[in-house]
């Protein structure tokens, strides 16, 4: 318990009667407290990473005051409130920490628990954003199960993945806000039987974008959707050339090229956008390893 209480000192600029409030929980019961410790931490590290991007954008000073800095600080905190407390994000990771450091057991099996875990400092000198880090974590055993399947490297999926949904935060959604976890925008073709989530999506006729109205495929968990890729890709004879320069050890541009080749997307600039995110997913799963 002393441990915990040690952890919970004032960080600048947080609520004192938070921290107090979850010092009384500390004390009376130390491991429920853990979960509302770690989000209120992550929160504070959300609200940091905030700051630091709009100190580094550059503001023309023409319509700043006092107001607008409020405005911006209060949008801020709540855009750092939305990415907090995320499955398979950065609280998940301090409560699993502040559990080994004072020796609580959680439900989770002894495999998931005896993880390594980075120190969250050296997360935040690599400079990864949390939602990235999620992200990658959150996909990376459904992509190796993928990758079993078809031989294109995990990293590769999971990048795919990032770029059409938007690192998970413009996930396909059904009109009544329920997920299809359809992460790499997989359309319902006629031969489809599963259920579909109808939505506006931009295509690009003759290199122009366009407004559709489109079906895609919709799934009961991110593993089914993982499952499906492998399949589509893995059977389809047009992306043959791509799986089997993949599986020869080609690299992201090749890849990407391939797919878009293949017809993958409609996008005249979809191969190279899907290369930057391979690139920049390899980097963070290196300086996570």
């Amino acid at each position: 318990m002393n441990s915990l209480r040690n952890t919970l000192s004032p960080p600048a600029g947080s609520d004192t009667r938070s921290i107090e409030a979850l010092r009384a929980a500390a004390a009376r019961d130390p491991k429920s407290s853990i979960k509302e410790t770690a989000r209120q931490f992550e929160a504070l590290f959300m609200q940091e990473v905030m700051k630091s991007m709009r100190a580094s954008t550059l503001s023309s000073g023409l319509l700043d005051n006092s107001a607008t800095q409020l405005g911006t600080e209060m949008l801020d905190t709540q855009f750092a409130g939305k990415m907090t407390g995320l499955p398979g994000g950065l609280s998940e990771a301090i409560a699993r920490q502040l559990q080994r450091q004072m020796g609580i057991s959680d439900s989770k099996s002894a495999a998931e628990a005896a993880k390594p875990l980075q120190p969250l400092p050296a997360l935040a000198r690599k400079n990864v954003a949390p939602h990235v880090q999620s992200f990658i974590q959150r996909h990376d055993e459904a992509a190796r199960a993928a990758q079993a399947q078809t031989g294109i490297p995990a990293s590769f999926m999971i990048a795919q993945a990032a770029h059409e949904s938007g690192w998970g935060r413009r996930e396909i959604t059904a009109k009544d806000g329920t997920p299809s976890f359809n992460i790499f925008g997989i359309k319902a073709t006629p031969n489809w039987t599963g259920k579909v989530a109808e939505v506006t999506t931009t295509e690009y006729v003759d290199g122009k974008p366009q407004k559709v109205v489109a079906k895609f495929r919709a799934y009961g968990s991110y593993e089914e959707a993982f499952k499906d890729y492998a399949r589509l890709i893995g059977s389809n004879e047009r992306y043959r050339d791509v799986v089997a320069k993949a599986q020869a050890g080609a690299g992201a541009e090749t890849f990407a090229q391939g797919l878009q080749k293949a017809g993958y997307a409609t996008d005249p600039e979809y191969a190279s956008k899907l290369a930057r995110v391979i690139n920049t997913t390899v980097r963070v799963q290196r300086a996570l390893a």
